[in-house]
């Protein structure tokens, strides 16, 4: 595991030179929240960078639940029994198998794990607060998706709205040097008119499932809107 600090927020990395996945860890007053669970075998390290920075993992908040950002939840949860969970109802439903469509939606895409038991203490919407993270609504990637933006620092927690690895790359944009979050993306028009909204909060620094920290990331993140626009225009 890669361990890097920005400001209240530390970047965990697993696997960082096949399959780089993400979670962070934002430190607040009285303890930690953490976005995103990684994978089955990241609990360990994720409890001892906690006991690194010498605060309790008071939260737990999920992006999405896909297999690479839930995977250690139930581990997590049994090692915090006291840790409350947060993702939103969308993503629960797909994990206990509702795939229920509404009209001219595309198909849900696989990469759902069957086998957590882990409840949400708390579902999310947009402008829910989690301490210190604001919620934002980022549908594409996955149908109920969701950002965490930091208002003390202007942090951009986007999940897979965005990838770094690779290139960079809006959800559902393929990036043959890692081309999987694109191959996962349920829905590549909503994913690019979340990056638009994301883009307009104006973040200082963006922090993803799969690729290094940015900072000043707008340029980037507009250009990679531009590409994703222009892919789509041409398969139109």
């Amino acid at each position: 595991m890669r361990l890097q600090k920005h400001e209240h927020l530390y970047q965990l990395t697993f696997m960082p030179r096949l399959f780089p996945v993400n979670c962070y860890l934002i430190e607040e007053k009285d303890g930690l929240t953490l976005v995103d669970a990684a994978m089955t075998s990241s609990a360990a390290s994720i409890l001892s960078a906690a006991e690194t920075i010498g605060k309790p993992i008071r939260k737990i908040v999920l992006t999405h639940a896909h297999s690479d950002h839930i995977g250690a939840l139930d581990k997590l949860k049994k090692a915090l029994p006291h840790a409350e969970v947060f993702m939103a109802e969308t993503e629960w439903k797909l994990l206990s198998g509702e795939f229920s469509l509404k009209a001219n939606e595309p198909p849900i895409k696989g990469g759902f794990p069957k086998n957590i038991q882990t409840k949400p203490t708390v579902y999310l919407t947009e402008g829910d607060r989690i301490d210190s993270l604001e919620v934002i609504a980022a549908p594409g990637h996955s149908p109920g998706m969701l950002a965490f933006f930091d208002h003390r620092n202007g942090v951009l927690l986007a999940g897979d709205s965005f990838q770094l690895r690779g290139g960079m790359a809006v959800a559902g944009d393929i990036r043959w040097r890692f081309p999987f979050p694109a191959w996962g993306t349920w829905n590549k028009e909503l994913s690019i008119a979340s990056a638009q909204k994301l883009v307009d909060l104006e973040p200082k620094l963006l922090a993803v499932g799969h690729g290094d920290l940015l900072h000043n990331p707008v340029p980037k993140m507009q250009q990679a809107i531009q590409r994703a626009r222009k892919g789509l225009n041409s398969h139109a």
